[in-house]
């Protein structure tokens, strides 16, 4: 669990280099969201199918249940995987506003993650 959660951290420091293109750096903040989500999903003892298709959504609509996000949190993560989608599969572009969002959100929630591990799971922060 250690190093997925630093993996996480490494994609927030990489999302923060402005000299990446903005569609970039919002795939790396995205992908420290589900690092984290996944973090929930496995320390509660849960796995999601990652070959079938909403492993994202279902990781994400479980953080309230997993380590406690407020639902209109979920909410706000849930538009960011529908922005995912649509850049990826469309090749929508990500605006600097929707950027911001994912950094901020990205941000917060690996904070939250690192919290939650250390008070509810402190035992799988060990070696590597």
């Amino acid at each position: 669990m250690r190093k997925l959660l630093e993996a996480a951290q490494r994609n927030l420091l990489d999302a923060n280099v402005a000299t990446i293109s903005t569609d970039n750096r919002f795939d790396a903040a995205y992908k420290c969201l589900m690092q984290c989500a996944m973090l929930g999903l496995w320390a509660s003892g849960y796995r999601t199918a990652t070959s079938q298709p909403g492993h994202h959504q279902t990781a994400i609509h479980c953080l309230t249940l997993t380590m406690g996000v407020p639902a209109p949190t979920v909410i706000v993560l849930d538009a960011l995987r529908k922005q995912r989608n649509l850049s990826d599969y469309e090749g929508d572009p990500i605006s600097e506003a929707t950027l911001a969002s994912c950094l901020d959100e990205a941000g917060k929630l690996l904070a939250h993650t690192r919290q939650w591990l250390c008070d509810h799971h402190p035992e799988l922060l060990g070696a590597a």
